[in-house]
């Protein structure tokens, strides 16, 4: 059984036990976090696709740590005009540990 959840506006394939790598949420490292808008929704038998969320649908996740992504170097330049801008950024995200996706 797997389901297509989306969390801040993306959107991730939760499966039972599966890590997923998400932007940046609040709360404390060991939390139970709740996700009730499922986008679909599948097991052995049956595909429900909600209109557009699948209705009585949750995907229970735990949130097991936070971390930064390597920097990435944004560099602009313009020839014969004197400009060079560099600048770096790194993206902060969370992991989630899927615990149980559960429908009514």
């Amino acid at each position: 059984m797997y389901a297509m959840v989306e969390i801040q506006g993306r959107q991730y394939k939760a499966e039972k036990g599966s890590l997923l790598k998400v932007n940046k949420l609040p709360g404390e490292q060991g939390q139970t976090l709740e996700f009730d808008h499922v986008l679909m929704l599948r097991d052995e038998n049956e595909v429900k696709i909600g209109t557009p969320y699948v209705a009585g649908a949750t995907v229970k996740a735990v949130l097991e740590g936070r971390g930064r992504d390597p920097k990435v170097i944004v560099f602009k330049y313009k020839r014969r005009k004197d400009y060079r801008v560099t600048q770096g950024h790194r993206q902060d995200y969370a992991l989630l540990r899927v615990q149980e996706i559960a429908a009514k």
